[in-house]
This record gives structure tokens, sequence and C-alpha cells, in this order.
């Protein structure tokens, strides 16, 4: 990220997190990769540089900032360890910036302070068996008795979901009213009737945390509704506008290490007599895979500036989350390509990279998905 484009405050931001990435998590990423679970020494060290609350009002412990500062830390969490940077999104995002943002004054006092500071995890349910992309066709249901909704049915894919203390579902309250019926709720992992089945055999991202959610009967207080009745689909969409702007800046960060390992590779490798940094070709694909990374975090911030501003942002989150993660899934192969059959291997940690940027343009909102939104915004701009 160049210097000129962050204030004094962020490049203070920047440089304390590139540290922390350098210093704690990327020397322990492959042995995290190869545990395949959720490492809660990279939870605690980015706790305690109040990562796990940045955005968050202070009055209720998190870190003062906006989604520019959002944006830095996943792309320097990312460039250290993708694993840590998904179950940090996923918890602050997500499942935190959700009860932030749609919970009463009441549900922030009693959730938010632990989140913020990482002395509690959150996880965010949307996605079910039966429907990923097509969240309003959701079919956990959520039946008002006794003063109590009970909850039943299944999510999946859920990121921090066997690891979270508190849980953001969203259900149904009323399967005929479509997306209109759907409502959010905050359940805590040790709720009854709440069955939590950790899913394994991941290609990527495998130092995280992802589980199946199995709700029969579960009861959940009216007083952990998230907002009105009705409004949940609402939230989420909210919600998934606003974090595809830090997932793009997820897929740059891990661009950002697949770029600089070749870099360091290409001078060390020789062939015929000289590094191949000095062939063309490879000249070539570095300075496309530089151009690529820079274009991308280009817009990534550009869109995390107006949602700070207060400005439309939605058509450049989306344009930043297209980009940014077709941008990491080819500029990791590429890095793959020049480290050769060293690539194929575990030493150099670009396999692991490979196989960490290949869900990013799969979740929240797969690359289809944004193509249909943007297309849509730009029908709509240029009407005949």
């Amino acid at each position: 990220m160049l210097d000129n484009s962050l204030t004094e405050n962020e490049r203070m931001l920047r440089a304390l997190v590139r540290d922390f990435a350098d210093q704690e998590l990327k020397p322990h990423a492959q042995e995290v990769d190869e545990k395949e679970e959720f490492s809660w020494e990279n939870w605690a060290g980015m706790s305690k540089l109040g990562l796990t609350g940045i955005g968050i009002d202070p009055t209720y412990g998190g870190t003062e900032g906006g989604y520019r500062q959002v944006a830095i830390t996943a792309e320097e969490v990312a460039r250290g360890d993708a694993s840590a940077s998904v179950s940090l999104i996923a918890h602050l995002s997500l499942g935190t910036s959700t009860i932030y943002k749609f919970g009463d004054d009441a549900q922030k006092k009693k959730f938010i302070p632990d989140l913020a500071s990482g002395e509690k995890v959150a996880a965010w349910a949307l996605t079910e068996p039966g429907g990923g992309s097509d969240a309003a066709a959701l079919q956990t249901t959520a039946v008002m008795r006794e003063g109590s909704y009970f909850l039943n049915g299944s999510k999946v894919f859920i990121t921090n979901g066997d690891v979270a203390d508190n849980i953001v579902v969203f259900a149904t309250i009323d399967r005929s009213q479509g997306y209109k019926g759907v409502s959010a709720f905050i359940v805590p992992n040790n709720s009854p009737g709440l069955e939590i089945i950790p899913q394994h055999g991941k290609l990527g991202m495998k130092g995280s945390s992802t589980a199946e959610l199995v709700f029969e009967d579960c009861p959940v207080s009216a007083d952990n509704l998230l907002g009105e009745e009705g409004k949940g689909f609402r939230y989420a969409m909210e919600i998934l506008d606003s974090s595809r702007i830090v997932i793009a800046a997820q897929c740059v960060g891990i661009g950002q290490s697949a770029l600089e390992s070749a870099v360091r590779y290409a001078q060390l490798r020789q062939t015929f007599g000289k590094p191949i940094s000095q062939h063309q070709g490879i000249q070539f694909t570095l300075a496309d895979m530089a151009t690529a990374v820079h274009a991308a975090r280009t817009v990534t911030m550009q869109a995390a500036t107006l949602k700070d501003e207060g400005k439309p942002f939605i058509n450049e989150a989306s344009i930043a989350k297209l980009m940014a993660s077709e941008m990491c899934v080819s500029v990791t192969s590429q890095s793959l390509q020049i480290h050769g059959g060293s690539g194929y291997f575990k030493d150099t940690g670009i396999e692991r990279l490979f196989r960490d940027a290949r869900v990013t343009t799969i979740y929240e909102g797969t690359s289809e998905v944004q193509r249909l939104l943007i297309a849509r915004q730009l029908l709509a701009q240029y009407p005949i």
C-alpha cells in the first residue's frame, strides 16, 4: 500500500498490524494450516492489539476507526495468515457489526464489550444446506411460544461456528412472506436445542473453524431479537454490502503476500546462469501481478472511503469484491507458477496461499452474484 494514500494514523495502524503479522502470524501460518483448527494464540494477539473491536465505539469497549481502518487491518492480517483474517472478519464485520448496528442499547451493553475486546467470539449464521446465494429462501424457522422464540433448522459453513460465544442467526417467522418474514436473533452457544458440528476437510483457510449448526426447538429470549421482526433479511444484506469491502481487503493481503514471495524467489532462483528475475517473461508476469494487486487495493480503499463518508458505496463494494477476489486467485496461481516445482510443496507457503485464495470468489457473494449486482446498477444508470 502506498504511503501517500494513507493518513498518518493509518500508516501507524498499518505498521502496527504488519509487524504483528510478520512476527506472530506468518511464522506459524503453515503450522496452523496443518493443525486445521482455530488458533487461540493468534486470536489473543489480535485482541491485545484491539483489532477485534476496531470500528466499534470506545463507549462499548471498541477501537475508533472506520472502514478504511478495518480494510487496512484485514489486508495486513491476511498478508500474514489468511485463516486468521477470515476468523477476524466473521467476528467483527459480520457477527459483532450486526449487533452493533441493529441492536438496541441494552443488547449493545450486554454483548458488544466482550466481543470488541476479544474476550468472546462472534459468528454469523445465514447460509443453509439448501441456500447460499439465494439467502431469501432460508428454511430455518422461529416460532413465538410463551414469550420466547423457538428455532428449528440448520446452518452450514459457519465460520467461527464452533468457537463463538454468541451467534447471530437468521430465521423466518413466516415463510409465506418470503424475505419479509426473516428476522435476526442473538443465540448463545450454550443454548439448549443447539447442536454444533465442526466441519472439516476444507481446501483452504484450514486455520479457521467452520461448523454446521442444528436447531431443534432451540429457545431464544425475545430480548435477543435484533431490531424488528421481518427486517432480518434487510439487515443481512446491509451487513454483506459493507463486509464485501473487508473481504476485498483480505484478498489484497493474500495477493500481496503471493507477490512478495514470487519477487523474492525470482531473485534467488537461477536458470541459464542468471536469476529468473532477469528473464523478460518472469518480469512481465511480476509486473502484471503487481498491477493487479495495486488496482484491487485502490478500488477497495475507494469503496471504504465512500462508506466512511456516508456516500453511496454498494456498487463500488461489489466491484472491489469481484476484482480483488479474481485477482487473488490469479496472482496466487501466477506466484505458484514462478516458484515452479518448489511452489507445489508446503515449504514455500505458496501452495497454502493458492488454496486459501480459492474460496474468496465464493463466500460473501460469489463472483457471479457480484456481476449480477454490478450489471443491475449499470442498467439502472443507463435506461432507454
